[in-house]
């Protein structure tokens, strides 16, 4: 089947099997590695990936789903080489240990804050409980989608 959808805020035309993962698609024919394989069963967060702005597992996305829709990865989010708000607080909070699920992790959040700017701890651990992380723990990922969305609403007030 043909596909046309958008991602990272390019159209992209495919030309593949309608059961075909999201994850292998980003992954293997448009080579962004970013979003990860953890679990393949859609336990452990590490492939999500937002579609129309809501975070979804990409290993249980299909390429069916896809048509006219729009995917933001990873990779999406830095612009002009430069990391984006939350992956700044990441690293600068220490919220990352090895890596593998930050990406998730991020995707998460960012789902979270496109909904809701300014919410509460309990509100971030919601958006996150999909996501495992094995190495850092949540404190310093909470702290960091904390910080975030304090310096996205001051960044608003700003502009």
């Amino acid at each position: 089947m043909t596909l046309n959808f958008i991602v990272n805020n390019r159209p992209v035309t495919l030309e593949t099997e309608p059961d075909r993962r999201l994850l292998d698609i980003l992954r293997e024919d448009l080579h962004l590695t970013g979003t990860k394989e953890g679990c393949a069963e859609g336990e452990c967060g590490a492939c999500t990936v937002l579609l129309d702005g809501e975070a979804v597992h990409s290993c249980l996305t299909t390429a069916i789903q896809l048509e006219g829709r729009e995917v933001t990865t990873i990779e999406g989010l830095a612009e002009m080489g430069s990391l984006d708000i939350i992956q700044t607080c990441f690293v600068e909070e220490l919220a990352i240990q090895c890596g593998y699920c930050t990406p998730g992790m991020i995707m998460s959040a960012e789902a979270l804050l496109r909904k809701n700017p300014d919410p509460s701890e309990d509100e971030i651990r919601l958006a996150l409980s999909g996501n495992i992380c094995r190495c850092s723990g949540y404190v310093q990922i909470v702290r960091a989608v904390k910080r975030a969305a304090k310096e996205r609403r001051e960044a608003q007030c700003r502009a």
